[in-house]
């Protein structure tokens, strides 16, 4: 993916990983059932937080990683074509190893 978009300080850029649309059981989930996914891939990310002093304290997720978030974090925008999110790093709940 080519996103010419660099995200400033504690910021990141992620792409939402769609779920699965089938259950377990093979039951199949409508779309309007569906609730927005809360994991993604982390796309970019900024240079870290400035401190008081002046220094850089540099991100815990870099790009590749697969991250869970809450379900109202990030803003939504479209870049090339793809539905993205740019969020605070403090929105991310964990890191999926």
């Amino acid at each position: 993916m080519a996103v010419t978009f660099r995200p400033l300080h504690d910021r990141i850029l992620v792409e939402r990983i769609e779920p699965e649309e089938k259950t377990r059981g093979g039951i199949i989930i409508p779309d309007t059932a569906k609730e927005k996914p809360q994991e993604g891939l982390v796309i970019s990310v900024g240079n870290g937080t400035v401190s008081e002093k002046g220094d850089v304290r540099p991100l815990d997720v870099k790009a590749g990683d697969r991250i869970l978030f809450g379900k109202w974090s990030g803003t939504e925008v479209k870049l090339d074509g793809k539905d993205l999110l740019i969020m605070k790093e403090s929105d991310v709940m964990g890191v999926i190893a």
